[in-house]
């Protein structure tokens, strides 16, 4: 028995490996990917060939991470710098009231366990962002980052 929520809409790749309790909708997973037990992936998000995404990770609407990418356990994504549940009037917002923020996330960079990633930011190819970072703001290629905020520690 399998306990997977996978939308029709969904564009996954050949060999591509989706664990037990994953929901995808509206996304794409590349060729050969592993989504991980605990992951969701919304509309609009793209995940590229040759991936690995543990579990627990979240990610959002208008990411897009490219090919060989490492997501650790616990990886947030966040696409909105001013969310609320309501407008000003009181009334609940609905799509209509707000604006995705896009974030990418470039060839074979990594990120580590608990991370989590502001919107409107790019992690650089090949870069690794350290366990538990809080990413605010670009990260360089090749570099290693960590901490809160996450700060360019080494260059590889």
């Amino acid at each position: 028995m399998s306990f997977q929520k996978i939308a029709p809409d969904v564009k996954l790749g050949k060999d591509a490996k989706v664990y037990d309790f994953v929901n995808l909708y509206g996304c794409e997973v590349g060729d050969r990917t592993k989504i991980g037990t605990f992951v969701e992936v919304q509309k609009g998000a793209k995940i590229g060939a040759d991936c690995k995404v543990s579990s627990h990770t979240f990610i959002c609407e208008g990411v897009t991470i490219e090919d060989g990418v490492f997501v650790g356990h616990n990886v947030s994504f966040i696409n909105d710098k001013f969310p609320r549940s309501t407008n000003p009037n009181g009334a609940m917002q609905t799509e209509a009231d707000w604006k995705v923020v896009p974030t990418l996330v470039k060839k074979g960079a990594s990120i580590g366990t608990s991370t989590t990633v502001l919107c409107g930011v790019t992690i650089g190819e090949n870069a690794i962002v350290g366990a538990g970072s809080v990413v605010t703001k670009d990260v360089p290629p090749n570099t290693v980052v960590a901490g809160v905020p996450a700060r360019i520690i080494r260059k590889l």
